[in-house]
């Protein structure tokens, strides 16, 4: 366990980091005695910091969604991090290259709340219950921690689960409507398909990791309020972009496609 003192001092390089479009090393070869629980304390200070600039919390991201990513960060469940509002990019937007570090990009669905839901306790019934629709999304994943070997999720945590942007897609869907786990989706970049895949693999259903965040922020008794736009987590492999890539994300059950280009 790491000190109050080097607790603050971490979070402060990530703050910088993140005004500067910079990189730190990998905290787990710096620091060999963090813990999961300095990495969330260390995001919660990172986070405060970013709203007292200015910035609201808009939502939740949740990562490390599948076992394979699990086991390459050596975690035994998935991560999180909240999402600030200067990080959602229109549809159809552009970004220049040089704005982002190590941008990969991938593809989820995004549950938006209508109702307040506070764990412990909850469920899938809950989660549907408390959800007003769910929208197709590409998240555009970054570090600050510097990826590399040797990662892990205590890296990832303390970096804010390595969220860099978030583009949602324009097309809801009413959850009572569909099988979630059946939705599929493709990731093209300069419109060529390189990866593709169905929601199942989120979890075994997307519903089970929105549920899963909620019970897990109740530990920090934090609650998912009506607005949130809650991440799910990917269905395929992330994949790195360059300066004058067109990302297009394409799902079915009539969510459409979702456009973004890297300039």
């Amino acid at each position: 366990m790491l000190s109050e003192s080097l607790r603050q001092q971490i979070a402060d390089d990530i703050y910088r980091c993140f005004q500067q479009r910079s990189q730190i090393p990998l905290l787990n070869t710096q620091y060999p005695d963090i813990e999961l629980e300095d990495a969330y304390r260390i995001q919660e200070r990172v986070v405060a910091k970013l709203v007292a600039d200015g910035r609201r919390v808009k939502g939740y991201k949740i990562g490390l969604t599948s076992k394979a990513m699990q086991e390459m960060a050596n975690s035994t469940e998935p991560d999180y991090s909240a999402i600030l509002d200067n990080m959602f990019h229109p549809e159809a937007g552009e970004s220049p290259r040089v704005e982002w570090t190590q941008p990969l990009v991938e593809i989820e669905l995004a549950f938006v709340m209508k109702e307040r839901l506070e764990g412990p306790g909850i469920n899938v019934a809950d989660v549907i219950s408390a959800t007003d629709f769910v929208l197709p999304a590409i998240e555009i994943v970054d570090f600050r921690v510097a990826y590399g070997p040797g990662m892990d999720v205590r890296d990832t945590i303390a970096d804010l689960a390595a969220v860099g942007g978030v583009i949602l897609g324009g097309n809801p869907l009413d959850l009572r409507a569909v099988d979630v786990r059946s939705i599929g989706g493709a990731l093209l970049i300069n419109g060529e398909t390189r990866e593709q895949g169905t929601a199942e693999a989120v979890l075994g259903n997307p519903l089970n990791a929105v549920a899963w965040l909620a019970n897990k922020l109740a530990e920090f008794g934090v609650a998912f309020e009506p607005g949130d736009v809650i991440l799910s987590g990917s269905f395929v492999r992330a994949l790195p972009v360059n300066a004058g890539d067109e990302i297009i994300a394409r799902f079915d059950h009539n969510l459409g496609d979702i456009r973004f280009r890297f300039t």
